[in-house]
Formats: C-alpha cells, sequence, structure tokens
C-alpha cells in the first residue's frame, strides 16, 4: 500500500489489524511493503531469542542465531524433536539439541556424571547468547600493567597514634585492606618476603597469603613513622593468614616493633597479685634478673622459662603465707619465718627452699636485703628417684608404628638413649655414614635405627620437598621456617604411653642390667657423669626388680 500516511495502530477509526509477513507470516512489527521489521532489508529489529535454542540476544546478522548455535548449525545439519527435551532445533549424531547440551554442562559436577534424563527433570534454564565464551565481540581490552613502584624503607622517626583503637577483619575483604598499602612500603616489604620464601621454600599459596598479610597490616598504617605493633599482626588470624611468618617478614623490613609482654611475665604478674605492694615489687626485681639477666656486678644469665616457673611457684606458697601473717615485705622475714613456711618433708620442701634461696640470693645481691634468711635453714634432699623400665609391649608398638617419625624417635631413644634436647636440635648433616654425631660424640646407629632412618628420610622429602630446615625432624608448621620442634610434639608422637625421659630411663636401665652395673661403662657408652650413672647402677637392687629366689630343694645326705 504504497504512499499511505498512516501506520495500523493510528488508522482512521482503527487500530486496525496489520496484514501478516509476506516472508515469515508474523503478525508482530509490521514494518512496510509486507514486511515486518525481522524481515525488511532496511529495518534495524532488536535482539530477540536465538530460533535453535532460544537463547536471547540473537540478531538478524547470523539469521537470527546465536554465535555458538551458527556453529553448531555448520556441524549438524539434521533438524528434529530432540530426545531429551522433545523441541524442534538441530540435533547432533545423538539426537540431542545444543540446549540439552548447555544445560547439562551447568548441571554436573566435577566428579560426578548426570544422565540425560536427569537433565530437564527441574526443566530447562534459558540463557544470554554469546555469553560462553571469554573471546566473544566487544571483549574489553586488558589495561597494560603498572609499573612495580620503587621499594622505599620506612621513616626513621616515630609517630604515636592519638587514639587506639581494636582492629578486627571479621567484616572485612582481605584484597579491598591489601590495596590500601601504601605501594613504596609494600614494595620494601615484598623483598624480605622474596628472600623468605627463597631461604624457607614456601609455597605459591603461602607466599602468596604472607604476601596478603604484609600488605594488609602495612595498610594500617595512616601516616609516615607510624608505628606497627604484635597487636595488628594478631588480627590476621581472623583472615586465617599466617601471622608468625608475616611477623617474621615485618620484623626484618624495620616496620614493627614487638610490645608484646612474655607469657612467663604475664604469668608471674597474675601470682604475685595478691601480695603486697612492697613484697610484690620485690619479686618484680628478681623476675626482671631471672628473665633477662644482668650485666652489672655480681652477672647473671638468664634463666629458662621453665626455671622461673618451677621457682616462683615453689616460694609462692611462703609468700602468701607471710602476707596473711601481715608482713609487707622480705626484709621483714627471718630464718624462724622460713622454718615455719616450709614443709616437713619430702620434694615440696626441697622445691620451696630452692625457690625461696633464689629470691634472696637475686635480693641481695641488690642490696634489697639485708641478710638472706633462706640460706640459714637446711632442707635437706628429696628422695632420689628410682627408675623403672617400661613395657615392651609399648616400646614395640611405637618401633613398628606406620608413621615414619614416631618410629625413628622411639629407635632413636630406645636404641642410643639421646635426650629430648638432642632430639630438637639435630640436623641433616649429623647423620651419615652409618653414624650420628651428637655433643661431640660420634655414635654408630644400629641396623634398626638406620633402616627406620632412612624410611624418614624418604617421608620428608615426600611431604616437604621444598624445605630449607636443617633440623632433622620437622613437622607442618617448622617445615616453612628455620626453627626445631618442641617437646610436646616429640612427646605426643611416641604415644599416650611413652615420654622421653621414661623411655631413656628404660634404656639406661637395661644397659646397666646387661653389662653388670658398670658405671663407667655407661658414662663412656652415653656421656654420663659419675653420679648419673650411680642412680642407674643402683636400680637393680631394688626389690621391684629382683627376681623371686625358688627354694633350693634339700640334698638328704646318706
Amino acid at each position: 500500500m504504497p504512499r499511505v500516511e498512516f501506520c495500523f495502530t493510528c488508522w482512521p477509526g482503527g487500530p486496525v489489524t496489520a496484514p501478516p509477513c509476506l516472508r515469515c507470516g508474523s503478525r508482530r512489527l509490521y514494518y512496510a511493503t509486507g514486511l515486518c521489521e525481522r524481515c525488511h532489508p532496511s529495518a534495524v529489529p532488536p535482539p530477540d531469542s536465538c530460533t535453535n535454542c532460544k537463547a536471547w540476544g540473537a540478531t538478524r546478522n547470523l539469521g537470527w542465531l546465536c554465535k555458538g548455535c551458527a556453529s553448531w548449525c555448520r556441524k549438524y545439519t539434521t533438524t528434529a524433536a530432540c530426545t531429551v527435551c522433545r523441541h524442534d532445533a538441530v540435533l547432533d549424531a545423538q539426537g540431542i539439541c545444543r540446549l540439552c547440551h548447555k544445560q547439562a554442562t551447568c548441571a554436573r559436577s566435577a566428579h560426578a556424571l548426570i544422565s540425560w534424563q536427569d537433565v530437564t527433570r527441574s526443566g530447562q534454564q534459558l540463557f544470554f547468547a554469546d555469553l560462553f565464551s571469554s573471546r566473544h565481540r566487544g571483549a574489553l581490552i586488558p589495561e597494560p600493567r603498572p609499573l612495580r613502584p620503587e621499594p622505599l624503607p620506612p621513616a626513621t622517626y616515630q609517630q604515636p597514634a592519638l587514639f587506639d583503637t581494636a582492629r578486627t577483619l571479621r567484616h572485612r575483604g582481605t584484597v579491598g585492606l591489601a590495596r590500601r598499602a601504601d605501594p613504596h612500603l609494600a614494595a620494601w616489604a615484598e623483598q624480605f618476603t622474596r628472600e623468605d620464601a627463597a631461604r624457607y621454600g614456601w609455597s605459591v599459596d603461602l607466599t602468596w597469603r604472607v604476601r596478603t598479610g604484609v600488605n594488609i597490616v602495612v595498610g594500617f598504617l595512616q601516616a609516615p613513622g607510624a608505628v606497627l605493633t604484635a597487636d595488628d599482626v594478631a588480627v590476621l588470624v581472623e583472615a586465617n593468614l599466617p601471622h608468625k611468618h608475616v611477623t617474621a617478614v615485618l620484623e626484618r623490613a624495620g616496620l614493627l616493633q614487638d610490645h608484646r609482654i612474655p607469657a612467663v611475665i604475664a604469668w608471674a604478674e597474675q601470682q604475685i597479685l595478691v601480695l603486697p605492694p612492697a613484697m610484690a615489687g620485690e619479686v618484680r626485681i628478681w623476675l626482671a634478673v631471672m628473665h633477662e639477666g644482668s650485666d652489672v656486678t655480681p652477672r647473671r644469665r638468664p634463666r629458662s622459662e621453665s626455671t622461673i616457673r618451677l621457682h616462683l611457684r615453689s616460694a609462692l606458697p611462703a609468700l602468701a603465707r607471710w602476707a596473711a601473717d601481715g608482713k609487707t615485705s622480705l626484709r621483714e622475714i627471718t630464718a624462724a619465718d622460713v622454718r615455719t613456711a616450709l614443709p616437713p618433708a619430702g620434694a615440696p620442701r626441697s622445691r620451696m627452699s630452692q625457690g625461696l634461696r633464689s629470691l634472696y640470693r637475686v635480693l641481695k645481691a641488690r642490696r634489697l636485703v639485708f641478710t638472706d634468711p633462706a640460706a640459714q635453714v637446711t632442707a635437706g634432699f628429696p628422695d632420689p628417684t628410682i627408675p623403672m623400665p617400661l613395657a615392651v609391649g609399648h616400646i614395640r608398638a611405637a618401633l613398628d608404628s606406620a608413621d615414619p617419625a614416631r618410629a625413628l624417635l622411639c629407635a632413636l631413644i630406645a636404641f642410643h638413649g639421646l635426650t629430648a634436647h638432642q632430639i630438637q636440635h639435630l640436623q641433616l648433616t649429623d647423620a651419615r655414614n652409618g653414624h650420628l654425631d651428637v655433643d661431640g660424640r660420634r655414635i654408630p646407629l644400629a641396623d634398626p635405627v638406620s633402616r627406620r632412618l632412612a624410611t624418614y628420610l624418604d617421608h620428608r622429602s615426600r611431604r616437604w620437598p621444598a624445605t630449607t630446615n636443617p633440623h632433622l625432624f620437622v613437622h607442618f608448621r617448622s617445615a616453612t621456617t628455620g626453627t626445631h620442634v618442641g617437646h610436646r610434639w616429640i612427646n605426643l608422637h611416641l604415644g599416650p604411653h611413652l615420654t622421653t625421659r621414661a623411655l631413656r630411663n628404660d634404656r639406661l636401665l637395661d644397659e646397666a642390667l646387661a653389662t653388670g652395673n658398670d658405671p663407667k661403662h655407661l658414662t663412656d657408652l652415653f656421656g654420663l657423669s659419675i653420679r648419673a650413672a650411680l642412680r642407674y647402677t643402683g636400680t637393680p637392687t631394688h626389690p621391684d626388680l629382683i627376681p623371686p629366689q625358688q627354694d633350693e630343694p634339700q640334698h638328704r645326705h646318706p
């Protein structure tokens, strides 16, 4: 209908129903000259559904097919009802349409197969066209990678914080926080992260997690010269990031100041809260000298945390008793007070006397007390303990364990009598040519120990192939550092019925019984002192170790 000035919708007296398209028969979107917008060459039809897979977004450029179906229709030419969904479309050699193929791809998992009958059990999921390939037309060109910033060391001055705020990562994303870090400081810390990763053989995942944790903590710095503390690093536990590795990197980079109170100091402060202020102050002076040592005369080396805990725990009952009696300072204590506070006998008396002597010895050297009343009281010595043998079944179970570390630990102690301290500091280079170098002694390894050592070394190389820890025994934490294992790890691996001390006592006792109670033999073989060797050579006379003797038969004299 040429030269018509009205469309069928605006027709006078209308609207009038448009005639069907002369080409496709559609009654929608009539355009001109008897054709609809989809068929008229001058029209610009909007996107529509794909005629093969029903994906929305197909255009007329590919004959109203999406790009996937255009390739599909070039490969397959059979048009029929799909055997799965009964939809008329171009089918593959199995008689399945492309829509069912895409539905199966979305429904199946990585390790489980799905049948074609289960594909359409819950219906078909339609999709947008041309979104299954990342190489579709119109893809964004990636931006050029920015240049790496120049690493700059931290400021030499310090800017203290005006307010102390508690940090948390429970409601924040780690990636966004890591981007807040100053690029120059992050580049400075990155150098030390790479050095530690190369030195300790970190995996790619661990290196990424340490780098992310470092950048998050560096992002906490709000101004140049701000100080990072151990509390700032501790929040990384909430994001499951390795805070110990991050702490080591930041310390080497000079970005962290560790203001944490040692555990033994915090424990001691809790114990002396009940004491009078003057007495508690004297105990704090003793605690500082024991923990840090002293460079002034009389000089003193720092003591271990276990020694500090033992001495203070033993002396606390006496200190609490004196405080309850109205004593406010240790200067008021006399020898009579010490005698009254000491237990009557046994190991508790000896331990309390040892703790009080340690306390007064330090205070008298610092001229804080006039006399040492604890030195004027004789506490005696506790009854020595008698080493006893272990059940053979527990030792055999540990030696035959499927855990290579447990079997080797038990073998080293049961055959060669090593201490826990010696096992902790054993290095890979100490075991070579069938011998073990321990504390200046060269020990020939027994055949059962050599076999278990070879098994453990194979397990160690398979479990941690990239570790550079020089120690013989490692676990999943120490494998990425240079530290040794702890006493607790050793005792846990030996099992519930064995400890390093009990197993070593069993070995030394067995050697004493086999050599006729010769103390010199024990000193030469295990490096013991004469006094320590006599402890084991005197044990066979204990009643529990003497086998019962049978009565001799009486012979009748002729």
